[in-house]
């Protein structure tokens, strides 16, 4: 493992900002990396437990002591042999061999892509070669040294969530060249201040507090001189707002710096509440923008005058959509809330589709018994949910003998898959830890699991099948916790874990509370950011965490909170996949020209059709609804989206003319999706469904849990 160190004390507090942390040689305050809900307490667990596996060496640009970022949004500025652009959003930023630029995206849709890439439209030169060091974060927020070779830091680039504004703070007296000339004032603006026209855009450049940038100008204007601890911020103006002079009201926020954020919510029967605040020098509000998924927003959980907020300043298109910009101290949003539910319901149906359904489930018992399931953490997870659901479905049916066998089996490969030494023992159906990444991993990889990549679709599936077998199995969530609660942690601990051997496990690895939704690359190799696909995993693996953490309570077991964390983020995600992935406004003029109605995979620089794996038109959006379980039913919210959806990947607009049309990739899963349009077509999908071809079936599936869900919604 590689780790640049740099002469700086980086301030860490478990779960919460560090507001105000100062050195000597970065005069500004730097977040610390507590990442998650500032309420939360570290789970009691202990990753050291595993067997270690270190697999190489990792290019690191990290402080030493910070946990390792992956999943983040921000990822590609840490890993890789250089540097990637990252997408704070509105705005685009990259690192050069002599500083940083930023530009503010074009969003353009060409066929199934929207894309909106880093264009470098201002570049700020230190005048020496200089490499980027993280050395703080947060949820929202991202300190960046600037580190010349003799390990001086030159000056730290402040990067925050959701917001336009791009802020730098100088770690001694300097000239900053600026790339492009700005001049005093102009345009209403205070006389302090400097602005550049940039393709017809006003870009303006503030001082933080009583900093007159205006005087530190050269003649040219394109150089700007600064004294150490001098921290002056570029703010990209909005289109035009509602409100009379809101470019101007927006500059004086620029110079109350935001500091660093802090993540709460509340969870209630109907609605979950997200809320991230922006804390500032002098306790002013933030300039941010509101995203689509935060459209039903509120003053915050425990909203006062304070969390007031203010928004119709203006607009930025951008891949997302339009958003619109506000003044904030805190932001937050409602989501509809989504309630767990472990395994299928049969519960209402007739005698004879519960006879139909037992003579199934006979048949996919018979196959799945007589098989191995798979060793590695995708596909032998996958296998497992799928199993616990066939035995839900035994039980419930009265076949007593089945379930017995069922169960058996699915317990069996749990308490192989949880022994904590087990790959002291043997090479696969074990967990190890990682110490370079901070991370756990099983030990037969997929997936790129080794690199960080897509654990939370993994690990949800054993959560969720142990949450299923141990919900009324207090011993056997008791023997499982030990390496099912490791799981839980790596992927959404409420706050960074420490650990005896060095570095903590993150808070939240994988959320991106400001966007709602998770990242499914660890080290986000990529020039458009970070991305995630299989959304609809995403919200199967805050279902299976629910499940768990249900299983746990009522094992006596303590869940220190899990099991609300678990329902906010189930909440959350599952707006927000509906929001940029399944249901997002065509109509949005950001999105003029794109000829998709499912983007499948979503990039901080561009949303697209398109797949990982497969280019048959019926994977891209099979693999944002798959796996269907009882909380799918937030797919179904539009039906006349859905019935779009469908007739984009199926290519017909008839879709029960032909029973051929559904003998595609994730037909199986289509056709639960189609059933949520309502009894008639959940009739229609039941006949298909009967005669499906077997290698429809998807491999997380049985034909069991598919005749289940239609007969159910067919009645």
């Amino acid at each position: 493992m590689t780790r640049r160190g740099v002469a700086l004390a980086v301030c860490v507090a478990a779960g919460l900002v560090a507001s105000g942390c100062t050195t000597a040689s970065a005069p500004a305050a730097a977040p610390s990396s507590g990442t998650g809900v500032a309420s939360a307490a570290p789970p009691a667990v202990d990753p050291t437990v595993l067997p270690a596996v270190d697999r190489g060496e990792v290019p690191m640009r990290l402080a030493d002591g910070l946990a390792p970022p992956t999943n983040r949004w921000f990822s590609g500025l840490v890993f890789g042999e250089a540097p990637q652009p990252v997408f704070p959003l509105p705005l685009a930023v990259g690192l050069t061999a002599s500083g940083f630029a930023y530009g503010l995206p074009t969003a353009r849709a060409e066929g199934a892509v929207l894309a909106g890439p880093y264009d470098p439209q201002v570049q700020m030169d230190l005048r020496e070669p200089v490499t980027g060091i993280v050395t703080g974060y947060d949820a929202a927020t991202v300190s960046v040294d600037l580190v010349a070779g003799d390990a001086r830091v030159l000056g730290t680039l402040h990067l925050t969530r959701g917001s336009p504004v791009l802020r730098y703070t100088a770690a001694g007296d300097q000239q900053l060249g600026l790339g492009v000339p700005f001049a005093a004032g102009g345009d209403g603006l205070p006389d302090d201040v400097a602005a550049a026209d940039v393709d017809g855009r006003a870009h303006v450049l503030v001082g933080a507090g009583d900093l007159d940038v205006a005087a530190a100008l050269d003649g040219a204007g394109t150089t700007l001189a600064l004294d150490e601890g001098a921290s002056v911020s570029w703010l990209v103006a909005p289109d035009a707002g509602e409100e009379p002079g809101a470019l101007a009201d927006l500059v004086e926020a620029v110079r109350d710096p935001v500091r660093g954020t802090v993540v709460g919510y509340e969870t209630g029967a109907e609605q979950v509440t997200t809320s991230v605040t922006y804390e500032t020098a002098g306790g002013g509000p933030a300039v941010v923008v509101r995203w689509p998924h935060q459209q039903d927003a509120v003053g915050g959980p425990d909203s006062t005058g304070d969390a007031e907020t203010t928004c119709g300043l203006g607009t930025y298109a951008t891949v997302r959509g339009t958003v619109e910009t506000c003044l904030a101290t805190t932001s937050a949003w409602r989501s509809p809330a989504r309630e767990p539910v472990a395994g299928p319901d049969v519960s209402g149906l007739d005698d004879a589709a519960r006879d139909e359904l037992a003579e199934q489930v006979r048949a996919d018992a018979a196959t799945v018994l007589a098989e191995v399931r798979p060793a590695d953490t995708y596909f032998g997870g996958k296998a497992l949910a799928r199993d616990a659901d066939l035995w839900v479905l035994a039980r419930d049916l009265g076949l007593d003998g089945v379930a017995a066998d069922l169960r058996a089996s699915v317990v069996a490969d749990l308490r192989t898959w949880t022994e904590p030494d087990g790959c002291a023992d043997r090479p696969e159906r074990c967990f190890t830890w990682e110490p370079t990444l901070r991370t756990v991993v099983g030990q037969a990889t997929s997936f790129g699991s080794e690199e960080g990549n897509d654990h939370h679709f993994h690990y949800g599936y054993f959560l969720y099948a142990a949450g299923v077998l141990a919900a009324d199995d207090g011993a056997l969530a008791a023997d499982l916790a030990p390496v099912l609660d490791l799981l839980a942690a790596d992927v959404a601990a409420g706050a960074d874990v420490p650990v005896s051997d060095g570095a903590p496990v993150p808070g939240l690895r994988v959320l991106d509370v400001v966007m709602g939704h998770s990242w499914a690359s660890g080290q986000s190799p990529f020039a458009d950011g970070n991305n995630q696909e299989s959304a609809s995993e995403a919200v199967a693996a805050w279902h299976g965490l629910a499940l768990w953490a249900a299983a746990r309570e009522a094992a006596g077991l303590d869940d220190a909170g899990m099991g609300e964390q678990a329902r906010w983020l189930l909440a959350l995600e599952a707006a927000s996949a509906r929001a940029y992935w399944t249901d997002f406004d065509t109509t949005d003029p950001a999105a003029a020209g794109l000829e998709a109605s499912v983007t499948s995979l979503v990039w901080d620089g561009k949303r697209e059709r398109a797949t990982w794996f497969s280019a048959e038109p019926s994977a891209a959006l099979g693999i944002v609804v798959l796996p269907v379980t009882e909380v799918s039913t937030y797919l179904g919210e539009d039906p006349a989206r859905v019935r779009a959806n469908l007739e984009e990947a199926l290519g017909t607009d008839d879709l029960w003319a032909d029973p051929a049309t559904w003998d595609v990739l994730f037909g199986d899963q289509l056709l639960m999706y189609a059933a949520l349009l309502g009894p008639q077509d959940a009739a229609s999908a039941l006949d298909v469904a009967r005669d499906l071809p077997g290698e429809r079936i998807d491999d997380g599936s049985t034909r069991s849990r598919l005749l289940a869900w239609l007969l159910a919604r067919a009645a």
